[in-house]
Parts: structure tokens; sequence; C-alpha cells
């Protein structure tokens, strides 16, 4: 087995690669003058089952192109099988016609990374489930609601009864839901809320009982903060005795992480690594990141070794 990291998060990739007790795959990548990506992977890997670990976060089409890069370069090395792992898909937002003329992007993406050479896709909380078909290769969508739900009994011990799971929007009921039944059957709420334009929502209702009730927001990404924002405030105005949220990517673009530390209804905001932080978040004294290397370590020992990774769906 060969492990190779792409430049989108060094840091998950070489914790993977402790987790699984391996060295990364010695491998060059460059840009030359005009930007243009160049891949060189210096061991052998004739033969070898190789394991690529980038996610597509900012600057997304840079890490694309990196991705797609490695895989071709691994191909015409005669790998034996290469497993794309993105702990972070992007282009994930766009998977369906939002309107007339509109692409279906995360469907082209999965026809590069196919075409690319990939034989096989290893993520982390699709944005939507469906986009697993998007692929005419085999494709595992992780999920890490268990490391959350740990991380969350941890921090409650004490409070778990006044608990309240809430999802930001109605399209997330399902993944909150998921997460309320692991904690216990804890209540579940729901921000109803519109969306005028991109990256702009604003909270019409709360739909459930919220009053004195520790609030835990669940959502599978966080980009500008406003949806998050808006619903933590509406939330502290209907009576919730504290909000807390937990994101699996943590895109965090622009002034995110400001506008999360100026919301004072917003306690604490906890992401996973599957994108590498910015310096910002880092410094900030309102955020906290989760490992997924576990996780994903584990996912890539399984494969590997031909063994179902059944049990880490559960």
């Amino acid at each position: 087995m060969k492990l190779i990291a792409g430049n989108s998060n060094l840091t998950l990739s070489k914790a993977i690669a402790k987790r699984l007790g391996a060295n990364l795959t010695d491998a060059e990548i460059r840009r030359f003058s005009d930007s243009e990506v160049f891949v060189e992977i210096q061991e052998n890997v004739r033969g070898e089952d190789v394991f690529v670990v980038q996610s597509t976060s900012s600057p997304a089409n840079d890490h694309l192109m990196e991705l797609l890069i490695i895989i071709d370069a691994l191909s015409r090395a005669s790998a034996s099988r290469i497993t794309a792992v993105m702990p972070y898909f992007g282009y994930a937002r766009q998977d369906r016609k939002a309107g007339p003329r509109t692409p279906i992007s995360a469907k082209l993406v999965a026809n590069l990374i196919t075409t690319a050479g990939a034989d096989r896709v290893l993520t982390l909380d699709l944005h939507a489930g469906q986009i697993q078909g998007f692929f005419d290769i085999p494709t595992d969508n992780l999920f890490a609601v268990k490391d959350i739900k740990e991380h969350i009994l941890s921090a409650f011990h004490q409070d778990k009864e006044s608990l309240c799971v809430v999802s930001p929007d109605v399209g997330g009921v399902v993944r909150a839901r998921a997460l309320a039944n692991r904690l216990g059957g804890v209540p579940l709420a729901i921000v109803d809320k519109r969306r005028p334009r991109a990256g702009v929502s604003e909270v019409m209702n709360i739909i459930g009982e919220v009053e004195g009730l520790n609030c835990v927001l669940f959502d599978d990404i966080i980009d500008s903060g406003g949806t998050l924002c808006n619903a933590a405030e509406a939330l502290m105005e209907q009576g919730a005795k504290s909000v807390c949220a937990y994101v699996t990517h943590g895109v965090l673009s622009g002034d995110a992480v400001e506008r999360i530390e100026q919301t004072a209804a917003l306690r604490r905001l906890i992401v996973t690594d599957s994108i590498e932080a910015t310096a910002a978040f880092k410094a900030s004294p309102k955020t906290e990141q989760l490992s997924v290397a576990a996780l994903l370590g584990e996912a890539i020992r399984r494969i590997a070794h031909e063994e179902s990774v059944s049990s880490l769906f559960d």
C-alpha cells in the first residue's frame, strides 16, 4: 500500500499516515511559472494499491487539478489500484440544476476523477448522498457523526438531559435526526429559513421546542457562516439556554471566522479537519477542530486488506 498526499491538507495526510504506521510516498508536486501543475512520483508504484489524500478545498480548482494529475501520473506508472481519498468533496453543492441553463458540476467532477484513472473514491459526509451515484466506480461515503457524538457527550456530560439537536435547514433533517438518535433520542428542532440569493439566508421560524435547552446546531458545511449565526440568534431569541455548532467541513470563506467571533449567540464552533484550518480559525477562542484521521485511516486499512467497511457507517 502507498499513501500519497496532495497539498490541500498535509496535516491530515500525515495524521492518517501515522495512524496507519506508514510513511507518505515521496512525490514532487509543484507549479510551473504559468501556474500549471507538475507531478512526479519519486518511488516505484507499479502493481501497488495507492491512496491519494486530497480535499478539493480552497483554492478548489487548483486542488482538483492536483488530484487529477496525481491520479493520471499513478495510472501511467502502472499502479494496480488508485483510490481518491477526498475528505472534502468540493462542488458537492452543485448536485442538481438550480435553474435554467445551469450545470450539475458535481457530476462533471465525478466524471473527471473517473476519467483520470481513479478506481475508487473514499469521501466524508457528502453534501448530498446521491452524489455517490454520479460515479461509475465504487464510492464510500463515511460519516463523522460518531466522532461528533463522542465530543458532544464529553462536552455536556453533566447536562446531557438538556440537549437538543437542531438542523439549520429542512434539507439537513435526516442528518440531524441521526445525531439525535445517537445521543439517545434527544429532542430535534428545525430552523425554517429561506435563501433569497446564494450566500444569504434568513430565518423564518423555529420548528420545535428549544426553550431552556442547550442547542447543538449540526450541519455538513459552513461557508460564510451566515446560516449558523442567524440560526443561533433565532434560537436564543426563542429561549435556548446555549447554542453551539458542529460542522463536518469548515470551508469558512471570506470573513466567516470574524462573523462567528462577533455572534454572541453562538458559543462555540467545532469542525473536523477535513479541510486545513486557516490561521484565523486556529487563533479564534471560539473554534475547535476534531480529527477524522482515525476514521479515514481505518477505512483505508480495510480497503487495502479487502475487509468490510460496513461497520464504519453504523
